[in-house]
């Protein structure tokens, strides 16, 4: 009897054979996210386990009991070894130290900063006295100040003096890390500069030649749509979006229609769909090739030339690249005559990007992208299933129109909720609204511009372009602006979003009444999220700002300074108010030390930097005392520079209960 219940799993296993390809990606995907979350780097001596591992598999994998338990676990430990190689081949240098002084490099992006200053990306970088193995490959710098001398262009050599410093890490325990992100796009200092931006060097011929082309395209799209409307088609078409207004790009996020500007599935979708109707089409119009030639197949490769192009003018960010394979392997099952549109083409793709980019697996667009693809195509497979036979066109696409924004707002919300701290309470209506414009008119409009500019006939194009994207912003903003168009949403633990994803993504893969295990594990993971506890002292990594949770949210400790941290303490309590706003907040005493306050019953202290304590014994101040310089005492928590070099920025709960941000030594950490 004990037997039959162990290899009941195992027969279940082989009786679903030929269905479960699609759980090869999601077994890398552990794999991967094993490797994130481990709390030291790995060695060769556990690489080698891992591909001894490998092999031990694909041996057992023969036999048919134990042939898809064994890809299984070989499918995670890929994707471990994956994480593993793709870690040293990105690896470059990062600061160490803070740098003031001249700065030279090759200018290869220009965007905006979170606080609408232009930016630019820098290689060939050059610092003074600093030897080229300490200098970072790449370097981020905000432009501040008159900077009227040179608009910045991709291939341009300029000089500049700057700030510099390596990427920052959390500013709370488990938190966005963009210092980790910033490791694998090889960028290895970031900064800002108050003085001109010279140009020391123009491009060389054929020098970023890509960028130079999406420069001039952006101005000259621009140049002929005026205002926010040009810098969105812009935007939509190149993938430059520093031209759009600050005020317009809030707008398009609080109506959750940012997804709209990103270059991802749904632009290269719109892009591509519209090349190859009109392809296929157009030479189904030719007799001669008509019956010669199978233009589906035509279509589908000229397609691939127009989808490499457009990855390459874009920029090839990650969001591209993402949808670039996808569309890849869409157009590749045309050209088998195979279903473009499956759950196994949706892994396919999935299992090359986590393989060739294991990072992406922790990026929100990966991440929302393939929930909204799989569950479209799960839910639409449902639907066709249950649509009524004879129903008219029209009432079909409108049901596609609805049932495709309401899927897709749904599979993504988790993943917007944790990674943005925010709902948007009128997307679903908002993306009603817009996404029928953007994939019938600003997309082909810009296809046709593209098309007609050659002959010097791409302004009525460019016209009908502007319009859509008119209509857009128009709606972002009247949806933004609705009271309540936005309902702030606390960050879950790290766990929950693996566990959320795993359960749907059992749901979704499995068949039979098994699949509501996935249902019961996903909403074990939803309840885990409600009732997590924020942490009730947040102090950041300088020692220099704190944030008390208190009965009206967070109250900050000052009003100005800090900003980053501060933001993300705020959004992370799912809190929408602004540093100003949150240090009005009661919490913090002033007095001729510092600040006074209280945590879990317990007197707190954070000492003012001019608070002269030298050899005081700290505790006799307060039980809890945080401080910017060192200090002692015994017999109470204290917080100083010396605990923080160490351990980075703290979370401190009403227990008393410290938890560093440094709790992990990786390749792209901080010292420790």
């Amino acid at each position: 009897m004990g037997r039959a219940w162990v290899l009941w799993p195992l027969e279940r296993l082989l009786a679903a054979r030929g269905r479960l390809f699609p759980f090869v990606p999601v077994g890398v995907g552990c794999g991967v996210g094993l490797w994130f979350a481990l709390n030291f780097e790995p060695g060769i001596p556990l690489y080698a386990l891992c591909a001894l591992g490998v092999l031990v598999m694909a041996g057992l994998a023969r036999l048919d009991l134990w042939h898809a338990p064994a890809i299984l676990v070989a499918a995670v430990l890929c994707g471990f070894l994956a994480a593993g190689l793709r870690v040293h081949l990105v690896q470059g240098p990062m600061l160490d130290f803070r740098y003031y002084g001249p700065v030279t490099g090759r200018v290869i992006e220009v965007d905006r900063s979170q606080s609408d200053a232009l930016r630019i990306t820098l290689d060939r970088v050059q610092l003074d006295r600093v030897a080229p193995e300490r200098t970072p490959h790449r370097v981020r710098v905000s432009l501040h100040g008159d900077q009227r001398w040179l608009r910045p262009s991709p291939g341009q050599t300029v000089i500049l003096t700057a700030m510099l410093s390596a990427p920052e890490g959390p500013v709370e325990p488990n938190s966005f890390d963009f210092r980790q992100m910033a490791f694998f796009e090889g960028l290895g200092a970031v900064g800002y500069t108050r003085t001109p931006v010279l140009l020391w060097q123009e491009p060389e011929p054929g020098e970023q030649w890509i960028g130079q082309l999406r420069d001039r395209l952006t101005a000259g799209i621009q140049a002929r749509v005026p205002g926010d409307a040009g810098a969105f088609a812009a935007g939509a078409m190149t993938g430059d979006r520093s031209g759009l207004s600050l005020a317009s790009v809030q707008a398009l996020r609080d109506s959750s229609l940012a997804h709209l500007l990103a270059i991802s599935g749904m632009n290269l979708a719109f892009l591509i769909g519209f090349v190859f109707s009109l392809l296929r089409y157009g030479l189904s119009l030719v007799p001669f090739v008509a019956l010669r030639v199978d233009t589906r197949k035509l279509a589908a490769v000229a397609s691939l030339g127009v989808a490499g192009f457009y990855l390459m003018l874009s920029g090839s960010n990650v969001a591209t690249e993402r949808a670039f394979v996808m569309v890849v392997v869409t157009l590749g099952a045309v050209l088998l005559d195979r279903r473009a549109l499956t759950l196994r083409a949706v892994s396919l793709a999935g299992l090359i990007l986590l393989l060739w980019q294991p990072e992406a697996l922790l990026s929100p667009g990966f991440q929302m992208s393939f929930a909204a693809t799989v569950a479209l195509i799960a839910g639409f497979e449902a639907i066709n299933a249950r649509l009524p036979a004879g129903l008219s066109r029209i009432k079909r696409a409108a049901l596609v129109l609805v049932a495709s924004s309401l899927i897709g707002g749904l599979a993504t919300a988790p993943y917007a909720g944790a990674h943005f701290n925010r709902f948007t309470d009128y997307g679903f209506l908002a993306n009603l609204l817009t996404v029928p414009v953007m994939g019938a008119v600003v997309m082909p409009a810009g296809a046709m511009a593209a098309l007609l500019a050659p002959f010097g006939l791409a302004d009525p194009a460019l016209w009908v372009m502007g319009r859509g994207a008119e209509w857009i912003l128009y709606v972002a903003h009247r949806i933004a602006n609705i009271e309540g168009a936005v309902t702030g949403i606390a960050a879950p633990p790290w766990f929950v979003l693996p566990v959320v994803t795993l359960g749907l993504l059992w749901a979704v893969l499995w068949r039979g009444y098994g699949r509501i295990a996935g249902v019961a594990v996903a909403a074990l993971g939803v309840f885990f999220w409600v009732e997590a506890e924020r942490p009730a002292l947040l102090v950041a990594s300088d020692g220099k700002l704190i944030g008390l949770l208190g009965p009206e949210g967070r109250a900050i400790s000052k009003p100005k300074g800090g900003g980053f941290a501060a933001r993300t303490w705020l959004e992370n309590d799912g809190d929408l108010g602004v540093q100003e706003q949150a240090a009005g907040r009661s919490g913090f005493v002033d007095d001729a030390l510092g600040q006074r306050f209280e945590i879990g019953g317990k007197s707190g202290l954070f000492l003012a930097t001019k608070a002269e304590v030298g050899g005081l014994d700290v505790c006799r101040l307060a039980e809890v005392v945080i401080t910017t310089n060192e200090a002692r005492g015994t017999g109470c928590l204290i917080v100083d520079s010396a605990l923080l070099a160490k351990s980075g920025a703290l979370a401190i709960y009403d227990d008393l209960r410290v938890v560093p941000t440094k709790s992990a030594q990786r390749i792209w950490s901080t010292p420790q």
